[in-house]
């Protein structure tokens, strides 16, 4: 399956940015090393997605939950495993008038090296999964997917290019600034607001997990339904409660369990009736990166202008209305 070699590409392109950036002392090298890794990701993000749905089919809801609980399992875990291995990132045996002078990388730059050849190692495994894999059987696969296309194919597509837009652009502006609304609105020390964003992406990365086995008995539909109205009372206390402490608390964990499973269910629901190839992964993929980059900047924007107002929040509820209206609409263009 030509799947396997686009992954372990992505791999090997990543590996070499993460292996250059603990030597690299020019900025414009490093931006070109951060863009090949950022390319690259964005490859393997949209090859796994298709991988999994072209391995699994109409079954692959299991998996591609199982596929993005990795993906939230390793960002929650890689730091702490970094930060055990590698210790302080500031040298202890040099003076102070020397640190800036050595030549060698901090030791927290290792942590690049080491990430870097776990993925070499991976990507090494991918091509072996090629050079094994049966093309006629890819050919035969696709021939048969071919009746599959639904007739508002292309409407469906955008609709859930814009949904995901404003899901994953949700996510990450509610993960990135909850610390600060914590410390400037809540008026939490710095442990509290820490430990309110580990309820955020601690519950985020549970529930994924717990939506593996409930992928194998509801259906894609019924779990985005759910996730989408726990994420609407979520957010609807966040916006006009949170200044209750147990609100803020209590809405934060369930916004962040109801956020976790509705990419993977999305993709998963489409797949039920039309074919997502290459092209249509990789346009979801462009959607939630670009909702990954504009929405946290709006809000970043918007809170320096209106210092007063909780914009994170009303952000929060304002993507979960459009993503509760979006939903229907989609379900509408399937049906009819």
């Amino acid at each position: 399956m030509v799947e396997f070699s686009i992954l372990a590409l992505s791999m090997l392109g990543t590996t070499v940015g993460l292996y250059g950036i603990p030597w690299c002392k020019k900025s414009l090298l490093l931006t070109v090393l951060m863009s090949v890794i950022g390319a690259s990701m964005g490859v393997l993000d949209t090859g796994g997605n298709v991988l999994a749905l072209n391995t699994w089919g109409p079954e692959a809801g299991p998996h591609m939950q199982a596929l993005h609980f990795s993906f939230a399992i390793g960002a929650f875990v890689a730091p702490i495993l970094a930060k055990m291995a590698l210790g302080s990132s500031e040298p202890r045996d040099l003076p102070v008038g020397e640190k800036g002078n050595q030549s060698a990388p901090r030791p927290f730059l290792w942590s690049y090296v080491v990430i870097g050849t776990y993925l070499l190692v991976v990507s090494f495994f991918f091509f072996i999964l090629y050079s094994k894999s049966s093309s006629a059987r890819d050919k035969s696969k696709a021939a048969v997917q071919k009746h599959k296309v639904a007739k508002h194919h292309y409407a469906l597509i955008v609709l859930l290019f814009l949904f995901f837009f404003c899901y994953v652009g949700a996510e990450v502006t509610y993960g990135s600034y909850i610390f600060t609304y914590a410390k400037v609105f809540a008026e939490m020390n710095e442990n509290e607001a820490a430990a309110l964003n580990s309820v955020f992406w601690g519950t985020f990365a549970a529930c994924r997990g717990v939506a593996i086995f409930c992928a194998a008995c509801l259906y894609p539909g019924t779990m985005i339904l759910l996730s989408l109205l726990g994420s609407a009372a979520a957010s609807s206390c966040l916006a006009f409660l949170a200044r209750h402490a147990a609100s803020l608390w209590a809405g934060t964990a369930v916004y962040g369990a109801s956020m976790a499973t509705i990419f993977p269910s999305g993709i998963s629901w489409l797949e039920q009736y039309t074919v997502i190839q290459g092209k249509a992964a990789s346009l979801f993929v462009v959607g939630a990166a670009l909702g990954e980059m504009c929405i946290p900047a709006a809000v970043g924007y918007l809170q320096g202008r209106f210092s007063h107002v909780p914009v994170v929040m009303y952000t929060a509820l304002a993507t979960s209305a459009v993503t509760v209206l979006l939903f229907p609409v989609m379900y509408g263009a399937e049906v009819h």
